[in-house]
């Protein structure tokens, strides 16, 4: 009879101790090492807000920043691109005071080894070959002689132009070397190009419907060439095949306990419930395989999540701040492998190394 006494109190402390923890208990915190200082910049050189970050084969990393005001359009910030070493070590500026360079967004590097720049500022995509040459230039950026677009009427969106893009955000590739281009905030659809440079298609349009977006912030490939999109304010991520043909989407619905930093401002959305915000895909990186993971990372709270590539959440880290191991706006994820992961943070203007220990 005690023993039955001590298992049914012992049930009972366990069941209050887990009753609000049983979600986060399947999808467990990751845990993990941290670095901001791994990188070795020129004497008097610093980085501006961080846009984008990549990892080639070699290990050498690409950081994507925005800073000072040289080669402006209309008043945007410009854009440098650095390489660094595996070791931290600065090796050299690519595309200094580049035409195509006006407000930077995300640097990817593709299966054959060359890097490709997006700039949102001048809606132009640019591929350097490894010695740092423009190779292949997609989209054109407005011309300094003329004004400003004007800007939709209010509720409507500007029509797409013609080859042209409207504020792109990232880029990917299909096993046959294809380009699939996310035209992101405005014109809301994913472009598909040849690996020559031949505008194939395009599928999507702004709404909250399978196939439709509300500003496609991120987009990545798996190894079967399936394109995964990352449509932020509708707060989901959406699998097609390289047709375009919808496979899927999923949400990422993790609570988060702790009242939430959100670093600017006030809570967007119902302040009494976090999770109308979190989840929110605003970069997404898919690892090499065999076995592929996806992870993603949101603004507030400020996690980044991993994922099987069906969209079930296995493990989660972080949180926003400006300390060590916390993060200030993720804007571009490079995965090199599952668990290493090297992140982009626009507001404290830094990239942090992370080594993962699941």
């Amino acid at each position: 009879m005690r023993h039955e006494t001590v298992r049914a109190v012992a049930a009972i402390i366990f069941a209050a101790a887990t009753a609000g923890a049983q979600q986060s208990a399947a999808v467990p915190e990751i845990r993990f090492d941290a670095s901001i200082d791994f990188l070795k910049l020129p004497p008097n050189q610093n980085l501006g807000e961080v846009a984008g970050v990549a990892v080639d084969a070699r290990k050498h990393l690409y950081v994507f920043s925005r800073t000072g005001s040289r080669s402006t359009v209309h008043g945007g910030v410009a854009s440098q691109l650095f390489e660094f070493g595996p070791d931290g070590s600065f090796i050299r500026e690519i595309g200094k005071d580049l035409y195509g360079f006006a407000f930077a967004h995300t640097v990817r590097i593709d299966p054959a080894g060359n890097l490709w720049a997006v700039d949102e500022g001048t809606n132009m995509i640019m591929k350097f070959n490894p010695a740092g040459h423009v190779t292949m230039v997609l989209g054109r950026r407005a011309e300094a002689v003329e004004a400003p677009p004007r800007e939709p009427a209010p509720g409507t969106q500007p029509r797409p132009g013609w080859g042209s893009f409207n504020r792109p955000t990232d880029v990917a590739w299909d096993k046959a070397g294809n380009i699939f281009i996310a035209d992101g905030y405005n014109n809301s659809r994913v472009v598909k190009v040849d690996k020559s440079g031949r505008w194939v298609k395009t599928w999507g349009e702004r709404g909250t419907g399978p196939s439709q977006f509300n500003i496609l912030h991120s987009i990545a490939s798996d190894a079967s060439g399936n394109i995964y999109v990352a449509d932020r304010t509708n707060r989901r991520i959406q699998v097609f095949d390289s047709e375009g043909t919808f496979l899927r989407e999923f949400t990422i619905d993790i609570p988060f306990t702790k009242p939430p930093n959100v670093m600017l401002g006030a809570m967007p959305g119902p302040e009494s419930n976090p999770l109308s915000v979190s989840g929110a895909p605003w970069a997404i990186c898919i690892t090499p395989g065999p076995r592929q993971f996806l992870y993603s990372s949101d603004a507030v709270p400020g996690r980044i999540y991993k994922l099987t590539l069906d969209g079930k959440v296995v493990g989660v880290l972080g949180e926003a701040g400006k300390e060590l191991k916390q993060f200030g706006w993720i804007h571009e994820i490079a995965c090199p492998s599952e668990n290493e992961l090297y992140v982009a943070e626009l507001l404290n203007w830094r990239v942090q190394k992370l080594t993962l220990h699941p």
